[in-house]
């Protein structure tokens, strides 16, 4: 990390510092300890939480997931005891595995701010690398999508598949053909229920606006690789777009990932989503159920292990293809790593808007 240029890190409106501790390392251990340093915005006092008093000072509770618990804590508790000496608080954390809240008393209301905000910095910091759970989604799997889909593969295995890297285990699973609205860490049933709500009320705040209780008529139509050499492709896609010319599709997908953004339940990867359905991937050659996100700003990146395709050829064949249309007439809070019956990702949540 460089000292003029240290990480940022937003929350609640405020921006916080990064600082990195150096210490020992012990075996089995993931993650470096990190911490908002004396003397750091942190030790302002806010109004931004609840800090109740009590007959022994005051008192301060933090909703916190259980999988984060051990960033707190830290090696052989050093985390949390630094932060309790350092603001003059006690830290009460739930057992592993348990949800609950992370309660924070002390004698004096700036301490346990600070503490509290402390938390918050590492919460958010940790959540970051964490691989994500569910993902927002159009299903482009119907019947006809498909059969164009597993066409295309025929074609191209035929046609290119002398070419370098260039196999059957690239493709896409044509009952998973999907748009991905944005990618999201929910790591308990509080954080999943909250993304269910809010996708629902999405219904009434914007979507019921845009569509007029229709559903969407697009096509999948044209294939684009995402990186710069075509003869070095990781991940080649097909085109979404609207038959209608309109920007409906884009103006949901976008507000989607806004909504999700705001409510702290998504990070912002893009200005805009990308309107794409991938359909060859070499993430998939060890792992086929495996879902791309976006970027690569969370979670641990696989890149390094991946061994591209030349897909010069595809593109010149394929430029054009015909995937097929389709009514799109529902979003879907996808579980990552997961099947239904009917091949798709399991649901969590579904908002049908026609």
């Amino acid at each position: 990390m460089e000292v003029l240029r240290p990480t940022l890190i937003r929350i609640g409106g405020r921006i916080y510092r990064k600082n990195i501790i150096q210490q020992q390392s012990y075996p089995n251990e993931e993650e470096d300890d990190f911490y908002a340093g004396p003397g750091d915005p942190t030790d302002e006092p806010c109004d931004a939480f609840m800090v109740e008093e009590t007959e022994r000072g005051f008192q301060c509770a933090v909703e916190v997931p259980s999988p984060l618990y051990k960033y707190i804590i830290g090696k052989k508790g050093e985390t949390r005891k630094r932060l309790e000496t350092e603001t003059r608080t006690s830290i009460s954390i739930p057992k592993p595995g348990m949800e609950g809240q992370i309660v924070i008393t002390g004698q004096q209301r700036s301490g346990v701010i600070s503490a509290r905000t402390r938390i918050d910095v590492l919460a958010e910091s940790f959540r970051k690398k964490q691989p994500f759970t569910h993902f927002l989604s159009f299903a482009l799997n119907q019947p006809a999508i498909q059969e164009k889909f597993l066409q295309f593969k025929e074609e191209v295995l035929e046609k290119c598949s002398k070419d370098h890297g260039v196999n059957s285990s690239l493709f896409q699973n044509p009952a998973k053909l999907h748009l991905t609205i944005g990618t999201l860490v929910l790591l308990n049933e509080q954080e999943i229920q909250k993304a269910c709500e809010l996708l629902q009320r999405s219904k009434e705040d914007f979507i019921d606006k845009t569509v007029g209780d229709k559903s969407l008529t697009v096509e999948v139509a044209g294939i684009e690789y995402m990186n710069d050499d075509p003869a070095m492709i990781d991940v080649l896609y097909a085109k979404v777009h609207m038959k209608d010319g309109s920007d409906k599709l884009q103006l949901i997908a976008d507000r989607l990932m806004e909504q999700f953004v705001t409510s702290g339940l998504m990070m912002k990867e893009w200005d805009r989503v990308k309107l794409h359905a991938t359909i060859m991937n070499t993430l998939f050659r060890k792992d086929p159920n495996v879902e791309e996100k976006n970027s690569t700003t969370t979670g641990k990146s696989s890149f390094k292990e991946r061994e591209t395709f030349d897909g010069r050829n595809i593109l010149k064949i394929f430029e054009n293809f015909y995937f097929g249309e389709l009514q799109l007439n529902s979003v879907h809070l996808s579980q990552r790593f997961s099947t239904d019956s009917s091949g798709y990702y399991a649901t969590s949540e579904q908002l049908t808007f026609s």
